[in-house]
């Protein structure tokens, strides 16, 4: 079925208020779970284990500490459903404000600070964890990669990093040239079998469908490339106090509206990593 709002951000209306009909232009990429059970595991229709974990990257700023906090939390959602779920990110060697200290943290969820100077040793570093962790993963799982932006200018050797990419946007104009530009790049590097975005900041469901809406027909009319919706992110007050005590907003504010987002943009990953692979 087409991916839209109504997926994804039933919990932004009030009670008995229907959600607006009208649907992102966006690739089909299946049917989808409704249960938003927080210890419900997904079920899976692939019937042989994978030779490595799919791997999704991420661009995110060194100063980016919300769209951090988004991917960690991400990954602890992910690892809620049931997923083998590994964050990765280059180490800086200084204590970083984006991440908790690396290795097993909330429901299984691991996070790998990996030492990589660019794309192509991030690539190798995550290929050989998408490669040890599929041993681990009977309910399937995600590598997910922090890339800095920058170093997307240097591809050499980074065509796993390539293959499935999450662009995260608010609706402001600035912010939607700017992932476009990062998926123009993508696309025509040659290697992108799937890019989505994830909307975030907007206030209201009309901003965040027309804000996706802007994006991928552009794309589709100037890339001949179909953008995948990944659905909406809620910065909130919970966003900011869950970064300052670095704990899960869903295990600190699990009723909250960003952490109903949160496990709804996970399960709609881990959907994808389980029924459409990338290769």
């Amino acid at each position: 079925m087409p991916r839209d709002l109504v997926d994804v951000l039933d919990y932004l209306l009030p009670p008995g208020e229907q959600p607006s009909h009208q649907r992102y232009e966006t690739e089909k990429v299946g049917p989808v779970e409704s249960s938003r059970q927080p210890t419900a595991k997904l079920g899976r229709s692939r019937t042989s284990r994978p030779a490595a974990l799919p791997i999704i990257t991420l661009p995110i700023g060194d100063r980016d500490v919300v769209r951090a906090a988004f991917a960690w939390n991400l990954a602890v959602e992910i690892a809620r459903f049931g997923g083998n779920v590994t964050l990765v990110a280059p180490a800086d060697g200084t204590e970083s404000p984006l991440w908790p200290a690396p290795g097993r943290g909330p429901l299984g969820s691991q996070l790998a600070l990996v030492q990589a100077r660019d794309m192509g040793e991030l690539n190798r570093a995550a290929l050989d964890i998408a490669v040890s962790r599929t041993a681990e993963s009977a309910d399937g799982g995600i590598v997910i990669v922090r890339v800095p932006p920058e170093w997307m200018n240097r591809p050499s050797g980074s065509r796993a990093l390539l293959r499935w990419v999450l662009l995260f946007a608010s609706p402001e104009s600035s912010d939607l040239r700017e992932a476009y530009a990062l998926a123009k790049w993508i696309v025509q590097a040659g290697h992108a079998t799937r890019v989505g975005v994830t909307i975030h900041g907007a206030r209201r469901i009309g901003d965040a469908e027309r804000a996706f809406a802007r994006i991928s027909a552009t794309a589709l009319r100037h890339l001949r490339h179909s953008l995948v919706s990944y659905g909406l992110l809620v910065d909130d007050l919970h966003i900011y106090r869950a970064i300052v005590a670095q704990r899960p907003i869903g295990l600190e504010h699990p009723q909250s509206r960003a952490a109903r987002a949160l496990r709804d943009v996970a399960r709609l990953l881990l959907e994808d990593a389980r029924n459409h692979p990338v290769g």
